[in-house]
């Protein structure tokens, strides 16, 4: 007698580190234009190890480590998507593409406009953001919330694996740079990965949980902490509803006011410092497309405005934590601390 066959598609466990390594080993098998460079992502098999191996299979020409110069190479790496290649350009920190500022604002996001429409630059700028690891103030900030701020970009921010997967495919299909930001702390995080996982879309925010008490809208490393905070909230009778912005430009408005409209009341978490924020621009754009739909002002919840510091317990505390994503929900909902 045959099996039964089933069109649901297998599934296995694997790392948020190892979903990135596919989809650069799958985009490199599928367009030999397609190559990877950075510090160290050959030989060491890159600092998170997302490159590993990928050296021994592709060789030197597609995996290829460069000089410590953040300029230097993403200046190569957008010299090669003009020449009709698809680079993907690995650095180490969000706090080390600083240096490569000039190559991104100044040239990526601006040779388009530029030129009249008669040159893009199809790149992909993959960096580690954020905090967690004890890797002090030169290595731990959040600032993708300035690269928001950047026409001539899209900003991506993967929080689960299919996105980790998915997200690099599309963004190398894109005609205009691409950067994406992957959260320190989501390199070990293991999930179910389909069989057939492939590209997915980088322009929509995700419902991850349904609610209709408050609204949570948080990005990248946060969504876990803010998915905790909520199923704190539902053991004392709230329910949140978690927006995963998933994209931080272009954002999805559509997706953040239909939410809002339907809980009355936003808390906004963001890794970033306060003043200045990607959390401020959301706060405004909420007051300026569903003012009439709110029932409490706005929160946010985002870093302490210090430098991310060294020791364990003040770099835990400097960032946002589930309770005070708890704290902020509650007090939106006119509740203490301490009530249900």
């Amino acid at each position: 007698m045959n099996a039964v066959q089933s069109d649901t598609p297998q599934t296995a466990e694997i790392t948020y580190r190892d979903a990135v390594k596919e989809a650069i080993r799958d985009a490199m098998i599928r367009d030999p234009r397609v190559f990877l460079m950075g510090e160290d992502v050959g030989r060491y098999g890159g600092c998170y190890a997302v490159s590993k191996g990928l050296l021994d299979e592709f060789g030197a020409d597609r995996i290829r480590d460069t000089p410590l110069s953040e300029s230097g190479f993403t200046g190569a790496g957008i010299g090669a998507a003009m020449a009709g290649m698809r680079p993907i350009v690995e650095l180490m920190t969000v706090n080390f593409s600083l240096l490569a500022l000039d190559q991104i604002l100044n040239n990526a996001a601006t040779i388009r406009h530029m030129s009249g429409g008669q040159f893009g630059v199809p790149l992909v700028i993959r960096m580690a953001t954020g905090a967690g690891r004890q890797l002090a103030a030169q290595h731990s900030h959040s600032l993708e919330g300035w690269y928001a701020h950047i026409p001539g970009i899209k900003v991506l921010a993967p929080a689960t694996i299919e996105d980790a997967r998915g997200m690099l495919g599309t963004a190398l299909e894109d005609p205009d740079p691409v950067l994406i930001f992957e959260n320190v702390m989501l390199y070990n995080r293991t999930d179910q990965l389909a069989s057939d996982a492939g590209s997915v879309a980088i322009d929509k925010a995700a419902v991850r949980r349904s609610g209709r008490d408050v609204t949570l809208i948080t990005y990248g490393g946060s969504l876990w902490k803010t998915l905790e905070a909520a199923d704190r909230l539902e053991s004392e009778g709230i329910a949140a509803e978690v927006v995963d912005l998933r994209s931080l430009r272009p954002l999805d408005d559509a997706t953040i006011m239909a939410s809002v409209a339907k809980t009355r009341r936003a808390v906004i978490v963001d890794e970033g410092w306060r003043s200045g924020s990607l959390a401020a621009e959301i706060t405004t754009r909420i007051m300026e497309q569903g003012f009439w739909d709110l029932d409490a002002p706005v929160a946010r919840v985002c870093s302490e405005e210090v430098p991310i510091p060294y020791p364990a317990h003040l770099e835990q505390a400097s960032i946002p934590q589930a309770d005070r994503i708890v704290a902020a929900a509650k007090q939106c909902l006119g509740k203490s601390g301490s009530d249900g």
